[in-house]
């Protein structure tokens, strides 16, 4: 294999390969290529109301304050919740989609991984006799790109803090 020569080596883009410059104002424009008379192939002016109806079926009649979304991958994670009345970026749910709970990883209320002043790790949901107080979580991620998205709770409801929320 033979070593490129100087002059290739710094070949711009612009030139042809006879090494003739190209005049950049003869190049085509995409939008000169396209005909806007002619309606596309992908788009479909029912496509919303057939996502509509499929959405409502999903819900089973059921109303929702919100759609959430992975923050993420924007996948959708549930169609029916119901927003946090005290904490409004906060969201409840029993039934979701594209969710993998972890069942190996426990989380305990009012377990913190921040250390206090003198350096100890502060949990104050131990007893003294090596017993957790406080309920217990389980850490909920995205399916699709395992973000943790929120907690799925000893009562079977998934607790949503990290999703991007949608009208719904």
């Amino acid at each position: 294999m033979e070593p490129k020569k100087a002059g290739e080596a710094g070949k711009q883009p612009m030139e042809a390969d006879a090494g003739d410059p190209v005049d950049p104002r003869e190049l085509v424009s995409s939008d000169d290529e396209i005909d806007y008379s002619v309606e596309p192939e992908f788009y479909d002016p029912d496509l919303d109301d057939v996502d509509e109806r499929w959405v409502n079926r999903q819900r089973k009649g059921r109303t929702s304050d919100a759609v959430l979304s992975c923050p993420a991958c924007f996948t959708t994670l549930c169609l029916d919740c119901q927003r946090h009345e005290k904490y409004v970026n906060q969201y409840r749910a029993m039934f979701v989609r594209n969710c993998k709970v972890k069942t190996d990883q426990i989380l305990r209320e009012g377990e913190s991984k921040r250390k206090n002043r003198k350096g100890r790790a502060a949990n104050p949901s131990t007893a003294p006799g090596g017993e957790s107080k406080g309920q217990a979580y389980h850490p909920v991620c995205c399916e699709v790109c395992s973000t943790e998205v929120g907690v799925f709770d000893e009562d079977e409801v998934y607790h949503f803090f990290n999703v991007i929320p949608s009208n719904s």
